[in-house]
C-alpha cells in the first residue's frame, strides 16, 4: 500500500537537498553555529517576504510568541485574551510569562477567533489579545486593533500562515506577530525554529535582547532574558525553502480547490462540511480541515489511517478542556463552537507535491469511511 502522508517532508527535502548540503558546508567551514551570516541573511529575506521591517529569528514558535508578548509589555498578573480552539502553545506562552489566559469562542464557520467575544472579554487587567491565524488564513487584526483600548496590544499568532494576507495585509505589518518554522509548517526547518516579525524597531530590538540572555552585545545584559536563538544550520534550510514558498503556497491553493471539487458530492449530502475562506483572505492552506457529520470522527480517522491515508485532528481538545488549564475553571459547554468543531474536524493530507490521483484516493477512502 502506498501511504499518503499528512505532509510529505521527504518530497520537500528532495527539492532543496543539494542547496541545503552546500549551505551546511558553508556553516561548518565558518563554524557559525549560532547566529552568523546565514541567520542574518534569512532574517532580511523573511522580513521582505512578510512585508515587515524587522524579523528576529528565535529557537521555536512558542518562544516567538512569548517574546512578542514580553516585548509588548505583558507581564505577571496580566490577562491575555485568546481563542479556546488553538494549539496548546498559544496558552502556554502566556502562562510562561505568569499572565493569565482568558479564553473566548470561535466563529463556527471559519474557526477563527470570534472578534466580538474577544472585545467583550477585555477587562481592567487585559494587556494583550492574541488572534490566531488558524489553518492558513488570517483573523481581522485591523478591525480588532481599532476597537481595543490603547493599553491593550494585539500580538498575532501567525504560526500557521506564512505568506497569507487579509485585505493585502501581512501578519505583523503595523504591529507584531510570532511564527513557527516547525518542520510541518508551510515554511519548515529541520528541527525547531521560529521568528518574530514587526515594523516596530524598539520591539524588535527588545525581542532580540530578551532572546539573547537580555542583551545584544556579549556580556552586556540590559534586561532579564533567556536563550532562544536561531542557529545557522536551520537558517540554511529556511533560506532554501523560503525561495520556494510562494510557489508552494500556490500549489496548496490549487490542491485545496481540487479537494473542494472532489468533496462537493459529500458536502451536498451533508456528510462533510467544507472549509470556509473568509472574504479578503489569501489563504495558504497550512491545513485542509473538514467536519464530518453522521459518523464518529475518531472512527473515520482510524479507518483513513488504516487504509494508508494520513488524516489527523487539529485539535482534539479545546484549551479549556485540557488538564493543563483546568485551573481556569471552565467546563464543557462554555465554548460551544470550539467544542463542537473539536469533536467533528479532521485534517486531510495537503502539501505542495500532492497529486490529483492521491487526492482522489483520499476522497474515495473518506467516502467509504463515512459509509
Amino acid at each position: 500500500m502506498n501511504r499518503i502522508p499528512l505532509v510529505d517532508l521527504q518530497a520537500a527535502h528532495g527539492e532543496v537537498a543539494a542547496e541545503v548540503r552546500a549551505g551546511f558546508d558553508r556553516v561548518l567551514a565558518a563554524t557559525a553555529f549560532v547566529g552568523g551570516e546565514e541567520v542574518r541573511a534569512f532574517e532580511e529575506e523573511y522580513a521582505a517576504f512578510a512585508g515587515t521591517a524587522h524579523c528576529v529569528g528565535v529557537a521555536n514558535g512558542t518562544d516567538a510568541l512569548e517574546l512578542a508578548l514580553r516585548a509588548s509589555g505583558v507581564g505577571p498578573g496580566d490577562e491575555v485574551v485568546l481563542p479556546a480552539n488553538t494549539f496548546i502553545a498559544t496558552a502556554g506562552a502566556v502562562a510562561r510569562i505568569g499572565a493569565r489566559p482568558v479564553l473566548v469562542d470561535c466563529d463556527p464557520a471559519s474557526y477563527l477567533m470570534d472578534g466580538q467575544a474577544a472585545l467583550d472579554a477585555v477587562g481592567p487587567a487585559t494587556r494583550a489579545v492574541v488572534p490566531v491565524h488558524l489553518y492558513g488564513q488570517c483573523a481581522d487584526v485591523p478591525k480588532l486593533a481599532a476597537a481595543l483600548p490603547d493599553r491593550v496590544a494585539v500580538v498575532e499568532d501567525a504560526a500557521q500562515c506564512q505568506g497569507a494576507t487579509r485585505d493585502g495585509r501581512s501578519p505583523g505589518s503595523g504591529g507584531i506577530a510570532a511564527t513557527s518554522f516547525y518542520p510541518g509548517k508551510n515554511l519548515g526547518a529541520y528541527g525547531d525554529a521560529g521568528a518574530v516579525v514587526t515594523d516596530d524597531a524598539d520591539r524588535a530590538q527588545l525581542v532580540r535582547a530578551i532572546a539573547n540572555h537580555g542583551g545584544t552585545a556579549k556580556y552586556r545584559h540590559d534586561v532579564a532574558g533567556f536563550n532562544s536563538r536561531l542557529d545557522g544550520l536551520q537558517a540554511v534550510v529556511l533560506r532554501a525553502k523560503l525561495a520556494r514558498l510562494a510557489d508552494g503556497n500556490r500549489a496548496r491553493r490549487l490542491a485545496a480547490a481540487r479537494y473542494d471539487e472532489l468533496l462537493a458530492p459529500l458536502a451536498a449530502t451533508g456528510r462533510v462540511v467544507l472549509p470556509v475562506t473568509v472574504p479578503g483572505n489569501a489563504h495558504v492552506w497550512h491545513l485542509y480541515v473538514v467536519q464530518v457529520t453522521g459518523a464518529d470522527r475518531d472512527t473515520v480517522v482510524a479507518r483513513l489511517n488504516a487504509e494508508g491515508v494520513g488524516a489527523a485532528v487539529h485539535y482534539p481538545l479545546p484549551v479549556h478542556l485540557t488538564p493543563a488549564f483546568s485551573h481556569l475553571g471552565h467546563q464543557a459547554g462554555d465554548f460551544p463552537h470550539a467544542e463542537r468543531a473539536a469533536a467533528r474536524i479532521l485534517s486531510l493530507p495537503l502539501y505542495p507535491q500532492i497529486t490529483a490521483d492521491q487526492q482522489q484516493r483520499v476522497v474515495d477512502t473518506l467516502a467509504g469511511a463515512l459509509g
